[in-house]
């Protein structure tokens, strides 16, 4: 007979039956207890039942599995006997805290109990035990309130009425000034809420209070916050959350017991230095639900010296046994230091690098840990804006900087809101504005720009999340008073509407009324040092999209290898030459259309030679002319009219001109190579520019490398006819200038027809350049422009993983891409000897889990906006790592 299954792992007393190595079983919380103990950090002793338990919990209908029952008494026993007292006993009660804990950290967004255990008998029994009522009294109060809230759908907001209620009859302000017999008659209305709104008393079997709640625990997996958070942060793959039940550590039992929640290093700047925050004579909740404002951790120095002393000790074990920033929990109990956690800390993309660097630098780790230890996402951080300094702008108020950056946005009041507001107009950015945030306000925390809160600090809900995602943000901010009801708040006095301008600086803390300019960053310092390690290890080029001098410049800024696509359209749109481009649109025979294109080339030329400059010997992709003529005329009669007058045209044949290039599906329609196969007199002028440009900065003695790119190619007889035109004016060019200049001519792989003849198309392109935006719309027959009528659908009934014109779907996108480059590779080298260069220039290009797609698929290079050029080059670098070089940097 096989041994039974087992589902619970103890801990406590110096020993550890699991270790930090298991978190997808024990869930991160677990692990970590598991580990501190068996290294021998002060740990209440305790148990977690494991991440398959909750699997398993959802598989059976919500049942719990057989054989755990007898695990969790075993194991309970072990730790009553541990801690010398026992669950529900009236004279020496043991207390429990039921956790959450999953494989990844998700703060605040599953349920939490504790005090569990307490009853009225053992109450009693706790208040004669410690000779402290009032401390009895105040936790059975908080298990009510929790236990009734979180376990049992209690509107919270009734305990609350409650204790204000009873604050206000007795004429004091926080819950600290209540004494034992106001207690005793805040547990008596806690009682009878709880009694109204569930039908029966507050159980006082502890065993069925603890059942309740690890039930309670599972079921908030499948919570709305839980599974909002692990759709934002893109969470997947997990078998659950973990339970842990731990003996329970009291940091409300007087002035020589308190609680705190503190980083190793600083998670905002990445500074080594201890940042925290702690609370005397609180309890853990008191301080991550941003209710009181809390003292910085080095106050506790003077408070309780030799705690704080110890409390440094641990800070240097953990960091120096983990080689990592850690965030923990710590109680202390009548002067004694308990551990209630630790976890890799999150931070800033500014504190990331930091971190990653300064412990390369102390030894801890190696440069190539560094290089993966940053998430190339979080380099948003340290590419967002910042205030400008020479701007006028006098802080209104100061609070608490919680994660740096500026933002600048529309007051919303709530969550719900915020998000009512981003649907309704993405463009609009939006300042959340709360007393504090709860889980339950993640989505409208992810719809805004930047948040503010009136209290909390650095470890409260507002400031953990919003460091994670890269939000500015500012807590504790007393100076704001929220007046929901009347949709305004004040800021010192002064009133702010809902939907007037709110800037914050989340680096200083400063709150500004109105907008204030900002400025843009730059790549300096332990950024730059770490870019420099992660161009060591990457094997992929990165280049960028870009379609003027200016965009090309901040590319090579930011560590850009060449531009991947220069968009030819975007330079016909403002003054003289979008004049010039309609006259060529609205012409009636070839010779006008060459003539308003002589007008137009000029300026194509200008614009290529600032850009060839700008690059200065990096390669530039030029594509020719891609969408459809129509999106160059207004569609309205006030815009045609605007354009008759101006061109000297009858009105109506402008009307008409409009009509006959309305397309019913213009992503389908007349675009890409089809207008020059049409209108071969565009893409001689095109053409003609770029070598012009080439040949006048080539005079200059910068090198240049132009790559001219023919778009939306399906044919291999469209590739040869094209390649064949193009080339004939290159050589037509650059005979009548007198100066040789090399370019490459080659297309852009974005038909699904393409990728699936790609052998055939390579015998004419010297290289290929994936446009995965089209590629993907064709592939899966979704308009990028109109999937939010359902991708949320498809998201959350787990259709599709995640947006697939965010991050490339591999097993069907992906299919196509390799195929393209193994049969694009293998026939160019077969006809001409030559390696194909091979890239992609979508959105995708600057997404980490598509450019590691692309590094597996060995493509020369990818392609991104200039802002997500360092992002690509840390994705790339992290690739090679962890998959190997598998292409040449050479190519």
């Amino acid at each position: 007979m096989s041994d039974p299954q087992k589902y619970v792992y103890s801990f406590g007393g110096g020993e550890a039956e699991g270790t930090a190595k298991m978190k997808e079983l024990l869930g991160g919380k677990g692990a970590n207890l598991a580990e501190m103990s068996s290294i021998g950090i002060p740990v209440p002793p305790g148990f977690t039942i494991t991440t398959e338990v909750c699997d398993l919990y959802y598989k059976n209908e919500k049942t719990l599995p057989e054989g755990l029952t007898s695990q969790v008494e075993k194991a309970l026993a072990r730790m009553e006997a541990e801690y010398g007292s026992k669950l529900g006993d009236p004279s020496n009660p043991l207390l429990v805290s039921v956790r959450s804990g999953a494989a990844m950290s998700m703060p605040g967004m599953m349920n939490t109990i504790l005090n569990l255990g307490l009853s009225d008998a053992s109450t009693e029994g706790l208040a004669r035990k410690t000779d402290n009522p009032r401390f009895a009294y105040d936790g059975y109060r908080r298990l009510i309130d929790m236990f009734g809230s979180v376990v049992m759908g209690v509107d919270h907001e009734h305990f609350e009425h409650e204790l204000q209620s009873l604050k206000d009859q007795k004429g004091v302000k926080l819950d600290t000034e209540l004494k034992a017999d106001d207690l005793k008659e805040l547990v008596r209305r806690y009682k009878a809420v709880y009694e109204k709104a569930v039908g029966t008393g507050f159980p006082q079997d502890p065993m069925e209070q603890l059942w309740k709640a690890v039930e309670a625990v599972f079921r908030s997996w499948m919570g709305k916050k839980a599974i909002d958070y692990r759709r934002i942060e893109k969470i997947s793959g997990l078998k659950g959350t973990a339970v842990n039940v731990q003996a329970m550590v009291f940091g409300n039992t007087g002035t020589t017991s308190g609680t705190g929640v503190a980083f190793t290093r600083d998670p905002n700047t990445g500074e080594n230095e201890f940042y925290g925050d702690f609370l005397i004579n609180a309890q853990g909740e008191d301080v991550v639900a941003g209710i009181r404002t809390p003292e910085h951790i080095a106050d506790l120095e003077k408070e309780m010296p030799a705690v704080y002393t110890q409390l440094l000790e641990i800070r240097q074990t953990l960091e120096t046994h983990y080689k990592e920033m850690q965030d923990i929990e710590f109680t202390i109990q009548d002067g004694t230091l308990y551990m209630l956690q630790t976890r890799t800390g999150k931070r800033t993309g500014t504190a990331a690098v930091k971190i990653a660097v300064d412990m390369a630098k102390e030894g801890l780790i190696d440069e190539k840990t560094a290089v993966q230890r940053v998430n190339p996402d979080s380099l948003n951080h340290l590419l967002l804006p910042q205030l400008d300094p020479k701007a006028d702008a006098k802080p209104a108020a100061r609070g608490i900087a919680a994660s740096p950056g500026a933002a600048c946005g529309k007051v919303v009041l709530t969550a719900e809101e915020a998000v009512r507001q981003r649907e309704a107009n993405p463009k609009v950015p939006l300042m959340l504005v709360r007393k504090e945030t709860s889980p339950e306000d993640v989505a409208g925390m992810d719809a805004a720009v930047g948040i503010l809160t009136s209290t909390g600090g650095k470890a409260s809900h507002a400031a953990v999340v919003a460091r994670g995602w890269g939000k500015p943000c500012i807590v504790g901010c007393e100076a704001v008073r929220i007046n929901e009801k009347a949709g305004e708040i004040s800021v010192n006095g002064t009133a702010v509407k809902a939907g007037d301008f709110l800037t914050i600086n989340g680096t200083t803390g400063d709150v500004m009324i109105g907008e204030v300019p900002t400025i843009p960053p730059k790549m300096a310092g332990d950024f730059a040092v770490l870019m420099e390690w992660a161009d060591k290890y990457r094997t992929l080029k990165i280049r960028t999209n870009a379609d003027n001098p200016k965009d090309s410049a901040k590319a090579r800024e930011f560590g850009a290898e060449g531009i991947g696509l220069c968009r030819t359209e975007h330079m016909f749109f403002e003054g003289q030459r979008i004049v010039d481009m309609r006259k060529m649109i609205l012409a009636d025979t070839e010779a006008d259309r060459r003539k308003a294109l002589d007008g137009l080339e000029p300026y194509q030329r200008d614009d290529f030679i600032g850009i060839f400059e700008a690059m200065a010997g990096l390669p530039v992709t030029i594509r020719l002319l891609d969408p459809p003529l129509h999106e160059f005329l207004p569609h309205d009669e006030t815009g045609q009219n605007e354009v008759a007058k101006q061109l000297g045209l009858d009105v109506q044949k402008v009307r008409d001109r409009v009509e006959s290039l309305h397309e019913s599906n213009p992503m389908l329609g007349f675009r890409g190579c089809r207008l020059a196969v049409r209108y071969p007199e565009i893409l001689e002028m095109q053409v003609r520019a770029i070598i012009d440009a080439a040949i006048a900065v080539k005079k200059k003695g910068i090198e240049v490398l132009p790559e001219i790119m023919i778009p939306l190619v399906g044919t291999v007889e469209e590739m040869a006819l094209l390649k064949a035109e193009t080339e004939r004016v290159c050589k037509e060019t650059i005979a009548k200038a007198g100066t040789e200049v090399a370019y490459l001519i080659g297309t852009m792989i974005e038909v699904p027809r393409a990728a699936l003849t790609a052998d055939k198309i390579a015998e004419h392109a010297e290289f290929f350049s994936f446009g995965t935006n089209d590629l993907t719309q064709m592939t899966f027959g979704y308009s990028r422009d109109d999937i939010k009528s359902f991708m949320g659908s498809y998201l959350e009934k787990k259709i599709l993983p995640e947006d697939p014109f965010a991050s490339l779907d591999e097993s069907g996108v992906g299919q196509l891409v390799s195929m393209g480059v193994e049969k694009g590779r293998a026939s160019r080298k077969a006809a001409t000897g030559d390696h194909l260069k091979i890239g992609i220039c979508g959105e995708h290009g600057g997404d980490p889990a598509s450019v590691a797609f692309c590094h597996k698929v060995g493509l020369d290079y990818v392609s991104c906006s200039p802002f997500r050029v360092p992002i690509a080059r840390l994705a790339a670098a992290q690739a090679a790592i962890n998959m190997g070089a598998t292409v040449s940097r050479d190519r």
